[in-house]
């Protein structure tokens, strides 16, 4: 298996090097040449699996460089069930991603059962674990410099706090993310774990996060990874649970189901994008957005006009405050027929700062790849979290409780799946505001936020970053 970059300009790269390198040479991001296809015969086969059997039966089709067994002892440390110990009473910690029932045609799939309560946790313990055996095998080491609106910066410094070769630089918007977010991140104290707060929006860290990647003698000089959603590896870890959630609600492979999904950075409904095309039977994809509504607007209108930071807004579902999202170029290429010149012209648009708006004949291509999408605002979620409350007896987050409206505007008469993002103890400020009780904290993190801290703020200044990764080589 090759990987190409969605701008045209750079080398073939095996799995292992797309892992290491992150961001392409050329700016663009890698994807699969081809994207396997599994037969009706493959699906019912793959049914019964166990989470673990499931996701080595995907990565071996996609990772060729990594020998059988190696991968496996690699997944099996990844999905451990103690790893994802964080779920309902009523759920079992080996299914990883358990599903939960909320009415006919109605479920939850728990994404968000792992060591820092969100879905990150499925991607970067295997990304954590596979970053350290390549590295090893190589005799390498690798600076991970990363961006984070909540949680994927929790999510990464835990898979790889204390992995040798491996140390994290990871920048977050300063004095936006929940309490609690905040203090999974600042109370490490590993030695290869480094966190910047830049005075700015999310987009900010990912600009700078582009731009230290974009000068390739730095990156190569300073070995400069990623561990966004940038990085192909994520995007693979995460195909697995649309499998298994498939396969938890349907009895046979002539059923079709339809995926809601908060989107922030849009990595994670791509990895369902992917995973519709490698034959999984999706009828929709919902992408689910907050009032940072770029995405709904495109999927409803053709034109994609990502925000200014200063016309980002600050929300209770913080994790999706994301008005250029960078995985987004990857269905855009695929949309396009993997025509890199095109891309390149739109995506050119887009890093001055612009936009673009698909044609007639691409926008109308866009039905093919079974996605829509729905907006939401405050006031949505917290009914949403009081409905869910009230009619099921379930606790949901503020991005879930946006997953909920969009999945309810689409709703038919097959299964709906919406992806639980986010357990509500991140969120409990708006948790109470919604149903006037506060979310029951796991032993382990009731006095999270009362933990020393250790952070640095940075301006919006990509040179004041870069030199801190130098000092800190």
């Amino acid at each position: 298996m090759k990987y190409i970059s969605t701008r045209g300009k750079s080398p073939k790269l095996n799995f292992s090097e797309v892992l290491l390198t992150g961001l392409a040479p050329d700016g663009g991001l890698y994807l699969p040449e081809t994207y396997p296809r599994f037969s009706d015969e493959d699906l019912s086969y793959m049914r019964p699996m166990s989470y673990q059997d499931l996701a080595f039966f995907i990565f071996q089709k996609f990772i060729d460089d990594v020998p059988a067994d190696n991968l496996k002892a690699i997944v099996n440390k990844a999905y451990a069930s103690d790893v994802y110990s964080f779920g309902r009473l009523e759920q079992k910690a080996e299914d990883i991603t358990p599903t939960l029932k909320l009415k006919d045609n109605l479920f939850l799939l728990s994404l968000s059962n792992g060591p820092t309560l969100a879905f990150k946790d499925i991607a970067m313990q295997f990304l954590g674990h596979m970053f350290e055996y390549v590295l090893d095998k190589n005799g390498e080491s690798l600076n991970i410099l990363g961006a984070t609106s909540g949680d994927t910066g929790p999510a990464a410094e835990y898979a790889m706090r204390g992995k040798k070769g491996v140390r994290v630089f990871m920048l977050s918007p300063h004095s936006t993310m929940s309490p609690f977010q905040a203090a999974q991140m600042y109370s490490l104290m590993d030695d290869n774990i480094f966190n910047i707060a830049i005075k700015g929006v999310f987009d900010d860290c990912q600009d700078i996060v582009k731009a230290v990647s974009n000068d390739l003698s730095f990156k190569d000089k300073y070995k400069i990874g990623a561990v966004n959603s940038i990085n192909w590896g994520r995007i693979l870890a995460q195909i697995v649970y649309y499998f298994k959630g498939y396969f938890d609600v349907t009895s046979n492979n002539r059923e079709k189901v339809d995926f809601t999904v908060p989107t922030g950075n849009f990595g994670n409904i791509c990895a369902g994008h992917i995973a519709r095309e490698m034959g999984l039977p999706i009828n929709h994809l919902i992408v689910a957005t907050n009032e940072n509504d770029v995405l709904d607007e495109f999927f409803r209108t053709g034109n994609y006009e990502p925000r200014s930071s200063e016309e980002t807004f600050q929300t209770s579902s913080p994790s999706m405050d994301i008005s250029k999202a960078s995985n987004f170029e990857r269905f855009i290429f695929d949309l396009l027929g993997r025509d890199s010149n095109l891309l390149r012209q739109y995506w050119g648009n887009i890093d001055k700062g612009g936009s673009f708006k698909l044609d007639d004949t691409s926008f109308q291509k866009i039905k093919n790849y079974g996605f829509i999408s729905s907006s939401s605002k405050h006031i949505n979620r917290i009914d949403f979290i009081r409905s869910v409350y009230n009619d099921f007896n379930t606790i949901i987050d503020t991005h879930t409780a946006d997953g909920i409206k969009a999945a309810l505007d689409h709703i038919k008469n097959i299964p709906m799946l919406v992806l639980e993002t986010a357990l509500p103890i991140k969120f409990e400020k708006s948790v109470f505001e919604a149903i006037g009780v506060y979310p029951e904290r796991p032993f382990e993190l009731k006095d999270l936020e009362l933990m020393d801290q250790r952070f640095e703020v940075f301006n919006s200044d990509t040179e004041q970053v870069k030199n801190f990764i130098i000092n800190n080589s």
